[in-house]
């Protein structure tokens, strides 16, 4: 059996979570893993398995290396590595290793650069960086040639190559932060990659000032602050999104719904909540929330998905490893521990924040100039 004892001192928060009840949020991770080093969302409960995606799966190996469990993060990382396809995406999803959803998602393959990159500020771990690098490379080539030349990003390549036909607020304001943790990465090894920096100007601009250009999603809680989670906005832009949106999202005392048409909060999406709201200064509100949520724990310290408050139950009955790493994430960025806290905060020593456009006439915001006009 592959070793899954922590190896350093986890995040906690006085009051709320102790640092024994984030060990075992992170082994209730660990012994959801696959004997391959996937990370499901479930593991088979009632004979129902839960199916495996790369961010999801980066972000719980993320949370395994804050907690200390080094061993099954690192056989996580290497499940991306030896995952990956030739074009540089994954698979939408699997189950129990057989692939359900053939089609690339942009945002799963460009988050590897952010657990890459996390990996490498809490472990020194040069050689592990190196040994990505190639990986992180074709993952961000692969998402940048579903740019458009507005700026946003295709949220799909379908099996037969062709994109899908929109983007996604969320997925791209993700898509910003692993950008620049890419960009951070390649500086650091050496290999520098201008052109994904001008991407990524680009495409903050367009989540933080061009709503036209994505589907509408907006009764998803997710395409309400992932926009501030991923850095695109910030400030007094960030300060009017969360009052102009709070009611309608947030359940006092239980947390951040999934859905505004539905009676459902969630704990991944509440943590996400949090860790945007620390991001971007308002510390007070993250923890009240933090605090809110911790109702989601269950006595073998994973943490139930969501629950219904309406007919007072959880809802879907899983107890997933997103959600448990969510909460470590938001644990750690609150409290300061690991040397990765501050990743949704600032990036290869720059604050993750709002761009200017790279080209503002592809978006519209110059007008294009015509060169030779004639003037009457």
């Amino acid at each position: 059996m592959p070793r899954s004892e922590p190896t350093s001192a986890p995040p906690s928060i006085p009051g709320v979570l102790t640092p024994e009840q984030v060990i075992a949020a992170a082994a209730s991770i660990a012994r959801q893993q696959e004997p391959s080093g996937a990370i499901p969302w479930f593991a088979p409960t009632a004979g129902v398995p839960g199916h495996v995606d790369a961010w999801n799966h980066v972000e719980a190996a993320m949370a395994l290396t804050v907690t200390g469990f080094r061993e099954p993060a690192r056989r996580a990382y290497e499940w991306v590595r030896r995952n990956q396809r030739a074009d540089g995406s994954w698979p939408a999803k699997w189950v129990l290793g057989e692939v359900t959803e053939p089609g690339g998602e942009s945002n799963h393959a460009a988050y590897i650069a952010v657990g890459v990159w996390h990996e490498l500020l809490i472990t020194g771990d040069e050689a592990f960086a190196e040994l990505m690098w190639p990986t992180v490379r074709r993952a961000i080539e692969f998402t940048l040639g579903l740019q458009m030349p507005r700026g946003e990003i295709i949220w799909i390549r379908h099996p037969d190559g062709t994109p899908s036909d929109h983007a996604l607020l969320t997925g791209c304001s993700s898509i910003y932060q692993s950008l620049r943790c890419a960009v951070a990465l390649a500086e650091r090894l050496g290999e520098p990659q201008p052109d994904w920096e001008l991407a990524a100007d680009q495409l903050g601009h367009v989540v933080a000032g061009h709503p036209e250009a994505f589907a509408d999603k907006s009764r998803f809680s997710m395409d309400w602050y992932y926009p501030m989670l991923g850095g695109p906005v910030r400030g007094q832009a960030a300060r009017r999104r969360i009052a102009e949106h709070w009611d309608t999202f947030v359940v006092p005392d239980l947390g951040c719904r999934c859905v505004s048409d539905q009676p459902w909060v969630t704990g991944a999406e509440t943590c996400e909540l949090v860790l945007a709201l620390d991001a971007v200064g308002e510390r007070d509100l993250a923890l009240k929330l933090f605090a809110a949520i911790q109702h989601l724990r269950h006595d073998d310290g994973s943490y139930w998905t969501g629950y219904q408050f309406a007919n007072d139950r959880h809802f879907p009955g899983d107890r997933s490893t997103y959600t448990a790493a969510a909460v470590i994430l938001a644990a750690d960025s609150l409290s300061g521990t690991s040397a990765g806290a501050n990743i949704f905060k600032e990036i290869g020593g720059r604050p993750l924040g709002p761009s200017e456009a790279a080209d503002p006439v592809a978006c519209g915001c110059e007008p294009a100039t015509i060169l030779g006009a004639v003037h009457s």
